[in-house]
């Protein structure tokens, strides 16, 4: 499963790295909605959510549907501009059907709801559908659409000021601390764009991303099956501190493709990038009854294929064939001692499963 961007001939130059406030502001309106997703962030989140006032706090809940589970098109900016309220602005230019598609895309949770259909703001079975998928997420959910459909601008006008106040109160001063850490990720990045090329600068930007030069495309490891083309416009990166550890693509058929990538925090590295596929292996490997008994047996020390065979009244055959699915998916190793293969389970890797497998679906 991936996300890939068809990037056929776009040059280098329209591969932007650059730092967005809104975006984030964003990250870290996600970090207070779903601190759970970054233990790092805890003790900031707390701290600000303490220091909010309840009217913030009950708007910030409101409208969190634009950066919980999803992200607004519309806050990850593909053309960034050094200030928050600059940024803003430029959402102001959005058309009313723009701006209600890309909030509802995220309140609602999906794309395929909107994706070649008339605006709900103009076509009545596209509100309805959007409306019943607000309502079965919740009142406060269904509200929210509600309104922003009946009222674009004043909900567009509420959004905004919200936001504001989230600056005077918290963004400021943590824009001002992660910033020179996101300058210094941009020098490195776009250095490297022009001595090494585009290969080797984004795959700076996560071990996720592999750029495909002979199919001329970017290939992020999610659990996504989309492709996007960046033809004609281009791609922006943007380094995020409070994202990590997601890696956040935005691409949605007319937008600019925007992937907001996690960046080193103090001394501690992002997250280091599993496959998608190496998770699935492993899950697919310990999902048979057989091969849970040997692994059950190898977790208590090294066994020969014989041995094994022998402790469950298996044909050596059927062991050998359970055997080659385990250490493809990387959770054994073997050595020869002799005339005789030592299987070991390689604890290191099936202890990390439940991290391996939460940090892929969170990517």
């Amino acid at each position: 499963m991936s996300l890939t961007i068809d990037i056929t001939g776009v040059p280098a130059e329209r591969l932007l790295f650059a730092v967005s406030p809104l975006a984030e502001l964003t990250a870290m309106l996600h970090v207070l909605a779903e601190p759970a997703h970054h233990p790092g962030q805890r003790d900031w989140a707390v701290e600000t959510r303490s220091a909010l006032r309840p009217e913030l706090a009950e708007q910030l809940l409101e409208a969190e549907f634009l950066w919980r589970a999803s992200q607004a098109d519309f806050l990850l900016p593909g053309h960034p501009e050094p200030t928050l309220a600059a940024e803003l602005d430029r959402v102001d230019l959005l058309d009313d059907d723009t701006y209600v598609t890309a909030a509802l895309v995220a309140t609602c949770g999906t794309d395929r709801l909107l994706l070649g259909r008339p605006s709900p703001l103009r076509d009545a079975p596209t509100r309805e559908r959007t409306l019943d998928l607000a309502y079965a997420r919740g009142s406060r959910q269904a509200s929210f659409a509600e309104r922003l459909i009946a009222d674009p601008p004043m909900v567009r006008a509420r959004v905004r000021r919200m936001l504001e106040e989230c600056e005077a109160v918290f963004f400021a001063a943590a824009w001002a601390r992660v910033l020179p850490r996101l300058t210094a990720d941009l020098r490195r990045k776009n250095d490297l764009l022009a001595r090494r090329g585009v290969a080797e600068a984004l795959t700076a930007v996560s071990g996720a991303i592999e750029v495909d030069e002979h199919r001329q495309r970017i290939v992020v490891d999610k659990l996504q099956d989309t492709t996007t083309s960046a033809m004609g416009d281009g791609v922006t990166f943007l380094p995020t501190v409070f994202g990590a550890p997601h890696l956040i693509v935005v691409h949605a058929r007319g937008w600019r493709p925007v992937v907001q990538y996690p960046v080193a925090v103090a001394d501690h590295k992002p997250a280091e990038a599993v496959p998608m596929e190496s998770v699935r292996l492993r899950l697919a490997a310990l999902s048979h009854p057989v091969r849970l008994r040997l692994v059950r047996t190898l977790a208590r020390g090294a066994h020969t294929t014989g041995e094994l065979a022998s402790t469950w009244s298996l044909s050596a055959p059927e062991v050998s064939r359970h055997l080659a699915v385990l250490r493809r998916a990387g959770l054994l190793t073997a050595r020869r001692r002799g005339r005789y293969v030592i299987h070991e389970l390689d604890t290191e890797a099936t202890a990390a499963l439940g991290t391996d497998l939460l940090t892929a679906v969170l990517r």
